[in-house]
């Protein structure tokens, strides 16, 4: 038995039993993954796949429960070699981070300059997605960190943790209607289209409910997931934008208004997390508290050792989070 044979089973469960994409993934062959499956279920003396000729096409029960050690053995092995690697060179390595846009093109191009001075030999991966798929691919091993604010219910099985509060703007171009109110209201926003977050990103959702309870329907004429794309459309006259109020920069953005709606929506929270048991190297630490600075390094040990999300409620809920 071999740790590439698990490896292949593994990603080729990942890949929803196609073959070829798992080969173009691990940049090896077609055949040499089958064959190698094969080698392995002759040597277990059972079939870990059904097959429709060629195909595979389902994982059997006793392959669920092989498929699902070789990931922990998997996870084990990645952990010894990041050990070795944190004794023999702590300031090598690599560091992979999945998140939206609005953090990674407001939030995190800092803390990513502070890091890479401290760390120029860390290679650094950004992936942006969906918050599905944030938790997937941290779920999955393929990332360290997840950062994410809606849909908390995905990420059971990751240490997501507090980092800032944050609310919304609305933004129009400096000569609109809206600018001349002294406050603005739910009722003024809804009486124009609206250009936001498609739903499920970048709390879109406390959005949703703030309009719901105020038994008004806005009219969203238009969804991104790019708060640089919902301001090109308000620029072209589509609708008036609601974004976070980081994704405003008074510079770039002189052409539009910035106006307050902290008061219409309630706060959103920022998370950043990492799968539950892996081996954190000191520069992973230290990318968290450059990202969040009371999330010490004795903080997010104590809450790697918490087994759910209400004792990561109660450790976390004396903190004083910083606001946007």
């Amino acid at each position: 038995m071999k740790l590439q044979q698990l490896r292949f089973i593994r990603e080729v469960a990942r890949h929803g039993l196609n073959v070829s994409a798992t080969a173009d993934s691990l940049y090896t062959s077609q055949s040499g993954i089958s064959k190698q499956i094969r080698m392995l279920e002759d040597e277990l003396g059972l079939k870990i796949f059904q097959r429709g000729g060629k195909h595979l096409t389902e994982i059997t029960q006793a392959g669920e429960v092989i498929i699902d050690l070789a990931d922990n053995i998997l996870e084990q092995v990645d952990k010894l070699q990041q050990v070795a690697q944190e004794y023999t060179d702590e300031q090598k390595g690599t560091l992979a981070i999945a998140t939206t846009h609005t953090q990674a093109r407001y939030v995190l191009p800092t803390i990513v300059s502070g890091f890479r001075k401290k760390y120029p030999e860390v290679s650094l991966h950004m992936h942006q997605g969906t918050p599905v798929q944030i938790s997937e691919l941290a779920a999955r091993g393929t990332v360290e960190f997840a950062i994410a604010t809606e849909a908390l219910e995905l990420f059971d099985n990751l240490v997501m943790m507090p980092c800032y509060h944050w609310n919304r703007s609305v933004i129009v171009p400096r000569d609109h209607p809206l600018t001349e109110l002294e406050r603005l209201t739910l009722r003024a926003i809804a009486a124009y289209p609206i250009v936001t977050y498609v739903f499920g990103f970048t709390g879109r959702s406390q959005l949703d409910r703030a309009f719901n309870r105020a038994k008004l329907e806005p009219r969203v004429v238009f969804t991104a997931t790019d708060a640089d794309v919902i301001k090109t459309y308000v620029r072209a006259g589509m609708g008036i934008g609601i974004v976070a109020s980081l994704a405003y920069d008074p510079e770039l953005d002189e052409d539009l208004a910035c106006l307050d709606a902290s008061h219409l929506f309630q706060q959103a929270t920022t998370r950043i997390g990492f799968r539950r048991g892996i081996f954190l190297r000191n520069y992973m630490y230290e990318f968290i508290e450059l990202f969040a600075p009371h999330l010490t390094r004795k903080l997010v040990q104590q809450a790697a050792q918490t087994d759910d999300r209400k004792g990561l409620d109660r450790l976390f809920r004396e903190l004083e989070l910083p606001a946007y």
